[in-house]
């Protein structure tokens, strides 16, 4: 007992020396205190006439702990770069008006999310909402005279278990929650509460925001087709429970309030886009095939649900964010590309166009895509910039051209050196398929030296890793490691066929895949042998504690919010309706073999690899009892082992700057201790 505790003690005191080192400390090398120091550009908002372009800028407060983010307007040329609002306060999600002499946007500058208007000729703000709920997607009538939102609309509870009255100044427990919805928690946001999301109309002029929807079901973004008509997607099936993606697009008229469905396949179908002409309506989705990984499609209709075109066709990536161009005659879009996000423009014939590429992502923590762009009328674009060496900045661009507009961090690396990337592909042992992956080296890299080796695992488990900034890959970097994050199947970004290649057998080569990688870079020189580290989050922490159980390999091994037992994850998680059907081919009682033998748990019993378990405590994704789970087939098995609990966190762990640092610092500081 003694023992343990000087273990512990000493533990926290290396995690706290660690982190004031790197907080008192000046160094060239980028430390985990600088995490506070970056900032990055979302939702670049080209105007009307292209001339302007608003964005927002994301920064973070040390003494709060805190992420903000304010909005600045700069020219399409770069210049009079100039903060519409400051503060320290959250204003975002800015929507230029058709005639482009407004803008709207959201702010929670008064304790809740409302919209404000911004008026150019005046230069001056007003507040528009007060809605007791936030705001969710806005968007300007034609004639600029009115927005359309949706906002969470609390419904009464009718409580079946009813209590007696407590006499007064009596102090009793709060009253029983009732809950019969099968989704009833969602990670990020806890449990949700009776009631569902509605379309709303408001003048811009000013007035009382007016419920255009009274519906049962929650109501999508809305899109406005003429002064009368709204387009919304949703799941209004009767059965949307345990359909979760079966929504349609639907036409919603003001005047008598009716709501009609213009599409009807199984499958989702969303993100409804009016022509200029008004006479087409362009969406995404796909028929529906219960696979893991599913693409979008795109597809184009008459106003009145009639004549639906798949224009894509066998175009082989995941299409988003479509816009179509002035004339008509086709959409502007971006998709990922192994390990890349794209512009690109597509004819009504299908026949694609690449515009520009770098479209960097918005995930400080790790590689991950997120980035996004916006169109004027005339043909120029604004978009996020970002690649391994900057988090997103502003770049604009016209038939090709890409200009970057901002450095938002050439403060910071004017004097901090990061650590190079080389893009790497090599075979898979399993089958020769070509896997992409990416190697990081330390600062002041010699290739005489010998260098530790970090094997970094994304989640998703459909997602992508690619040519963007990752501070905690760069920190890991910094601190003496070489860092190889690999896009193995299952990856977004290649295509249908290799993404479900893990569809029912996750995990299973995916595991070989990254072995591969693993052999592929030990060739180097320059690689330790003998000091070979192993973390991931999410699907990577599904990963992470498949590789301990499978190999003793690895020095030691950080495991980030896993899931350990598909049995209790499928039950468990906040989409209790999606897992089973998608991900396994039926209930964990039907196919308890299938469930176990692809549960990391499973094989705890092989596992010798000193494991740190690090998880949210409000994590509903993959909640902490999967860790607990393994944490505690570790110590029966006399694993040397350690449960990281981060208070109050969700799935996305770094939402907060110190849970980042906190991260990192919990995985170097693991690594160090068993680097031999």
């Amino acid at each position: 007992m003694e023992t343990k505790f000087i273990n512990r003690l000493y533990y926290l005191i290396f995690f706290f020396f660690f982190s004031y080192i790197s907080f008192s400390q000046s160094s060239k090398k980028l430390e985990p205190i600088d995490i506070f120091s970056l900032e990055y550009v979302s939702d670049p908002r080209i105007s009307p006439d292209g001339k302007k372009i608003l964005y927002v800028r994301n920064f973070k407060d040390i003494m709060t702990d805190k992420n903000f983010s304010n909005l600045w307007m700069i020219n399409f040329d770069g210049t009079n770069n100039t903060p519409i609002t400051t503060g320290n306060k959250n204003d975002f999600s800015p929507i230029w008006s058709n005639s482009g002499k407004n803008f709207i946007y959201k702010s929670d500058s008064d304790g809740s999310v409302q919209l404000y208007i911004y008026r150019l000729d005046q230069g001056s703000i007003q507040k528009l909402t007060n809605m007791q709920s936030s705001i969710g997607s806005v968007d300007w009538s034609d004639d600029d005279k009115y927005l359309a939102f949706n906002s969470f609309v609390k419904e009464s509870e009718n409580n079946l278990i009813k209590m007696p009255e407590k006499p007064e100044g009596a102090k009793w427990n709060e009253p029983p929650i009732e809950i019969d919805d099968i989704n009833y928690r969602n990670d990020g946001s806890g449990y949700t509460k009776q009631g569902n999301s509605q379309i709303f109309t408001l003048p811009v002029e000013g007035g009382t925001p007016r419920q255009v929807t009274f519906l049962d079901k929650d109501a999508g973004s809305p899109k406005w087709l003429s002064n009368k008509e709204l387009l919304f997607s949703a799941n209004l099936h009767e059965n949307s429970d345990l359909e979760p993606n079966n929504s349609e697009i639907y036409l919603l008229n003001l005047e008598t309030e009716e709501v009609s469905a213009l599409t009807s396949r199984l499958g989702p179908d969303s993100q409804p886009k009016v022509s200029p002409d008004n006479a087409s309506i362009a969406y995404l989705g796909f028929d529906d095939k219960y696979l893991g990984y599913q693409q979008n499609s795109l597809y184009v209709m008459s106003r009145d649900g009639k004549d639906i075109k798949n224009i894509s066709g066998d175009f082989d990536r995941n299409i988003g964010n479509i816009n179509w161009s002035e004339d008509g005659k086709g959409l502007f879009f971006q998709y990922d590309d192994k390990g890349m996000t794209n512009l690109a423009y597509m004819s009504l014939s299908g026949k694609v166009k690449d515009i520009v590429d770098e479209i960097g992502g918005l995930s400080l923590g790790r590689p991950y895509s997120g980035g996004t762009y916006s169109m004027s009328k005339n043909g120029r674009y604004a978009f996020t910039y970002g690649n391994v060496y900057n988090p997103s900045d502003l770049a604009v661009g016209y038939n090709g051209s890409k200009n970057r507009l901002t450095e938002l961090n050439k403060d910071l690396f004017d004097y901090k050196e990061l650590g190079k990337v080389e893009e790497v592909w090599y075979e898979s042992s399993y089958d020769g398929r070509k896997i992409q992956g990416w190697l990081v080296k330390p600062p002041n890299f010699d290739s005489k030296k010998k260098y530790p080796l970090v094997l970094e695992i994304h989640g998703g488990p459909f997602a992508n890793y690619g040519f963007r900034f990752s501070a905690e890959v760069q920190l890991y970097a910094s601190k003496g490691y070489v860092v190889l994050y690999i896009n193995p199947r299952g990856s977004t970004s290649y295509g249908k066929e290799f993404g479900n290649l893990i569809h029912h057998n996750y995990p299973g080569q995916d595991y070989d895949d990254l072995m591969s990688g693993v052999d592929y870079v030990l060739e180097r020189d320059y690689i330790d042998k003998d000091n070979l580290f192993v973390t991931g989050g999410s699907g990577g922490g599904v990963l992470s504690s498949w590789i301990v159980g499978k190999t003793d390999r690895f020095n030691a091994a950080v495991v980030a919010k896993p899931v350990i037992n598909w049995y209790s994850f499928v039950l468990y998680a906040d989409n209790v309706s999606f897992f089973y059907k998608y991900w396994f081919p039926g209930l964990p009682w039907d196919h308890l073999d299938q469930y176990m033998e692809r549960s990391p748990i499973s094989y705890v019993g092989n596992v010798k690899t000193p494991t740190m378990l690090l998880t949210g405590e409000q994590d509903f994704r993959t909640p902490m009892a999967e860790s607990e789970q393994f944490y505690a087939g570790l110590k029966l098995n006399k694993v040397e082992s350690m449960l990281v609990r981060i208070p109050g966190a969700s799935h996305g762990i770094a939402a907060r700057p110190s849970n980042l640092i906190a991260k990192v610092n919990a995985i170097t500081a693991w690594f160090e201790k068993y680097k031999k």
